[in-house]
Formats: structure tokens, C-alpha cells, sequence
């Protein structure tokens, strides 16, 4: 779905306590597909995994933008005016956009293609475009520009010469039609991964609450595996340990050097380096975690309060100079294992303190001849990524127990 650049890794499966689990993958979507089943019948879970990965296979042929054959590409090259029928698939994928473009307020955007080309080199890495070019990729960027006909399963673009990237959203549609046909062959013990951003989970395994995941922060070391982290004793880079179950989770997070456009002022963002959200399907999930990158704060907040079922959480620079909410600094190097599942700095209680509901920050004191003092902002621009906060929206205790 997107140049096979370096994964981050945002979420991953701690399959290691889980007796009887059958792990499985294959590399399609310029990233891994893994599936992670107790069943008692190997033979049998492996024919439903077959089955599964020939699906996401046969949905990368129809959603992928590299693809000459492609629904995308197809769409990429159609004129102003004029409908194309596509694959029932491909419509549905373009449907859910539509929904989250229009809960999001424009924030998760699939018409971003030339504004991202206009912000990247060939190869990947960032560049600045003029100001010309911002304005003509403008033209060309905005789910309004599309009409979608549901009777006839046709699209029609108002402006010719269109990109749809499909990179925030596909792998967490193919994540869920895999959901769809293990469910069909009664495999219902399952943690399905769309590579290291993306998880459903089915049913729990035996004895278990959930699936145990790992959400890492990306920006925390050297280190992108968050296993060797573990065992190197490098938990400061793990930010929580949810049990997912009957529900998805995703990630989204900045690459050093790297970052995210806001379609709707085509500029980077800033003070954002990592993103999560959970949802009932994967599609969604995949799609909001782009999104929580994007929105204001306020705007999250008020996304979660609309939609119960959906938790965000999001890791601010604070070293970035971008003004923040009200709450304090978490220094990443300070950050333990809290009794909740989710990394809590070693402080006393008392300094816990709640700016507005649903957002929740800790502070801690620095070492040393400052103990008792946070870092001075100059000290924070010097060493942009020495301090985060993280802000939690929604109901994380669900996942978190």
C-alpha cells in the first residue's frame, strides 16, 4: 500500500505465555501479516490460513497504488466527470474513508497522493515543496472531490488528475475481511496483525482476559524491536501492556527525520510523535490512529465522547516549543510499569494532576544538583525528544485490567 519504507514498531503481540498457539505469516502490503490461533486441529487452522492470506493477497491486487491492474490505479488515472465501476471491496474500502474523513473533519484524508509528493522525495525522504506547489496539490486533496454511488458501485472525481493513497486505511480493511473468513471456518481464537502498527484480536485464549499486546514508543531508542528492549531491560520504551479482545488497536508514529501532513493545512505536523486508537474493527482503528496524528486535542476528546466504544492516546514532544494542554512533561527514561498496565512515571501521587477529563499527564523531577526542577525549555529544544507527555481520551482501563 506505501513504499516499503523501515516499519516502526507501535503495537505488538507478547505471544510468549500462550499454550497450544499456532503462529503464522506472510508478507503481503509491503509489510508482515501474522496470525496468531489456538485451535485444536492443526491441519484444519491451517487451511483457514491459507485461505486468509490468499484473501489479503487477492485485496492488495485491488486496493495497492503500484498495482497497473488496481482499483486505485484505475481511479488515479480516471478524468474529471466520469464514473468507473469498481470491485465491491474496493467500494466498501472507500466508504469507511468517506465516514472517517467525515468524523474526523477532514483529518484522515485517503486524496492526499500529491500533497504527499509535494512534501517527499522519490525515495522517501522529506523535502520542502514552494509554495506553488502546495497551492496545486490543494486543488487536487479533499474526499470532497469525490462522489461514491452506492446502487451503481461506481466513484466520480470532480477534478481529474486525483491520487488516492489507501496506505492509512488497507491493511486494516484486509485485517478485518481476515477476521471475517477465520470467523466463517469457526476459528475464533485469533490475533490477526496488519505488520507492526495494526491488531484485531477475536476471542481470548483459555484462561486469558484478552490477547497481550505491547504499544512502544517510537521515538525511544535506537532499538525498533521491542522483544530485544524487553530483554535488555530497556522498559522505557514500553508505554502499555493492554489484553485486546473482540476489538482492534493501531498505532501510527513519526520515523526520525520523517512526518505527517495535516490535509487540511497541507503542512507538517508538529509535536506529535506517536498515536493510538482502539475501535471495534480494524479498518476504523487503522484509519483514527492517522487521524489522533493530525486533530487538535479538544478534537479527540470530543471524538471519544461521541464514539464510547473508540480510546485514543497520543505521545506530545514537549521539547518541540508547540504549546501544549494543561499537564506536565514525562520524561521517557523515568517511565516504569504501573499496576494498570500502562508505564507511569516513578513520582509520588501527589504530583499526578488532570487537566481536563479524559486527558491525563504525570510529571517527573530531574536528577542530580536540578532534582526538584523540570528540564528549562531551552534544555528541551536542545534534546526535542528528552521530555514527551502522553494523553489518554476514552476508557483504557477496559484493556488496561
Amino acid at each position: 500500500m506505501t513504499e516499503p519504507l523501515q516499519e516502526t514498531y507501535l503495537v505488538s503481540s507478547d505471544y510468549s505465555p500462550i499454550e497450544g498457539m499456532m503462529r503464522f505469516s506472510h508478507e503481503a502490503m509491503a509489510t508482515t501479516f501474522e496470525l496468531l490461533i489456538v485451535h485444536e486441529d492443526e491441519c484444519y487452522a491451517r487451511q483457514a490460513v491459507m485461505a486468509a492470506f490468499n484473501e489479503v493477497d487477492r485485496l492488495e491486487g485491488m486496493l495497492s497504488r503500484f498495482l497497473e491492474s488496481s482499483d486505485v490505479t484505475r481511479i488515479n488515472g480516471l478524468p474529471a466527470n466520469q464514473a468507473l465501476r469498481l470491485g465491491l471491496d474496493t467500494f466498501e474500502c472507500l466508504k469507511i474513508a468517506e465516514r472517517v474523513y467525515s468524523e474526523t473533519n477532514g483529518a484522515f484524508d485517503i486524496m492526499i497522493g500529491n500533497l504527499l509528493k509535494c512534501w517527499r522525495n522519490e525515495d522517501g525522504t522529506p523535502r520542502k515543496p514552494s509554495p506553488e506547489e502546495i497551492d496545486l496539490a490543494r486543488l487536487h486533496t479533499g474526499m470532497n472531490l469525490v462522489q461514491l454511488n452506492e446502487g451503481e458501485h461506481t466513484i466520480e472525481l470532480s477534478n481529474g488528475g486525483v491520487q488516492i493513497d489507501l496506505g492509512g486505511i488497507g491493511k486494516g480493511f484486509a485485517v478485518d475481511r481476515v477476521a471475517e473468513l477465520l470467523r466463517d471456518w469457526s476459528v475464533d481464537i485469533a490475533l490477526i496483525s496488519g505488520g507492526y502498527s495494526s491488531v484485531l484480536a477475536l476471542d481470548a485464549p483459555p484462561g486469558k482476559k484478552g490477547w497481550p499486546l505491547t504499544l512502544t514508543n517510537p521515538a525511544g531508542g535506537k532499538e525498533r524491536d521491542p522483544i530485544l528492549q524487553k530483554d535488555r531491560k530497556m522498559g522505557a520504551q514500553i508505554l502499555a501492556r493492554p489484553f485486546l479482545q473482540k476489538a482492534a488497536l493501531s498505532g501510527s508514529g513519526v520515523q526520525k527525520g520523517g512526518h505527517i501532513i495535516d490535509p487540511r493545512t497541507c503542512r507538517p505536523v508538529e509535536g506529535r510523535l506517536a498515536a493510538w486508537s482502539s475501535a471495534p474493527n480494524a479498518a476504523t482503528t487503522d484509519a483514527l490512529s492517522t487521524a489522533f496524528m493530525i486533530m487538535g486535542l479538544d478534537e479527540i476528546e470530543q471524538y471519544c465522547k461521541l464514539h464510547p466504544d473508540t480510546l485514543a492516546m497520543v505521545i506530545l514532544d514537549s521539547g518541540s516549543g508547540v504549546a501544549r494542554p494543561c499537564g506536565e512533561a514525562v520524561p521517557p527514561s523515568n517511565l516504569i510499569q504501573g499496576q494498570d498496565g500502562l508505564a507511569t512515571p516513578c513520582v509520588p501521587p501527589a504530583s499526578l494532576w488532570r487537566g481536563r477529563p479524559g486527558l491525563a499527564s504525570r510529571r517527573h523531577p530531574a536528577g542530580g544538583k536540578n532534582k526538584g526542577k523540570m528540564p528549562s525549555p531551552r534544555k528541551q529544544g536542545q534534546d526535542a525528544l528528552a521530555t514527551i507527555e502522553i494523553l489518554r481520551f476514552g476508557m483504557w482501563e477496559s484493556i488496561l485490567k
